[in-house]
């Protein structure tokens, strides 16, 4: 459903944030999802950088931050207004996953911002290369407690949680969707409740403003007897 458009000229219905430490894979993960491709020599981003992906009739900002501490002040500027952030940690690197709460939580909105934690380099564990530090689970529980408000409000709706790969490409763009599905379903019942609103209205004006027939004064006619 989605196509790609790298341009920056065109509004964005919904913004997305990726966050984590440096080398969790952030730049990998976008570039398997924008280009369908891997390079495991990508270079640490600075500062952040930007792309537009075209999903549907949405226009979606997506923005890959820095996870260095000297970049912490451009990172906060960069997550204003962010509708939706992927907080990514590496799944054999505990300490990567637990600086998602003490460094970057507080980066993100409050209310109204869909945190969606990603394990990546699940490749890594799988193949054995290197060992798993963190358990699904509790990653699982780490998602349900930082989006209760959000999850309350939906109802019956899935935890906001993958453990990817961006070398094989598994759960990247099913992560992606999720987040546009989540975000850009509501966004649509928004829409359609401002159109029909919108089309009450006018009807209401067209009906209020249409001529009145004038009154046709009946006379009595008068008799020849």
């Amino acid at each position: 459903m989605a196509e790609n458009q790298q341009t920056t000229k065109k509004k964005a219905d919904l913004k997305v944030v990726l966050v984590g430490s440096a080398d969790v894979g952030k730049t990998c993960f976008i570039t398997r999802y924008i280009n369908d491709s891997f390079d495991a020599n990508t270079a640490n981003t600075i500062g952040a950088s930007f792309f537009l992906k075209q999903w549907g009739p949405y226009n979606v900002a997506i923005w890959d931050t820095a996870g260095e501490e000297r970049f912490a002040g451009l990172s906060t500027f960069y997550c204003r207004d962010a509708g939706a952030a992927i907080m990514a940690y590496q799944i054999s690197d505990r300490h990567s996953f637990e600086e998602l709460r003490s460094r970057f939580l507080s980066l993100l909105p409050e209310s109204n911002c869909l945190k969606m934690v990603v394990g990546t380099k699940l490749d890594l564990v799988v193949s054995g290369e290197e060992k798993r530090a963190v358990h699904p689970q509790e990653a699982r529980q780490f998602s349900v407690d930082i989006n209760s408000e959000l999850l309350s409000q939906s109802g019956n709706v899935s935890i906001p949680f993958f453990e990817t790969s961006s070398k094989t490409g598994e759960g990247v763009a099913e992560t992606f969707e999720s987040i546009f599905e989540k975000c850009l379903s509501t966004l649509s019942d928004h829409y359609r409740i401002k159109k029909l609103r919108d089309s009450i209205q006018l009807h209401d004006e067209v009906s209020n403003d249409s001529p009145i027939p004038p009154k046709t004064e009946t006379r009595p006619k008068k008799s020849c007897c």
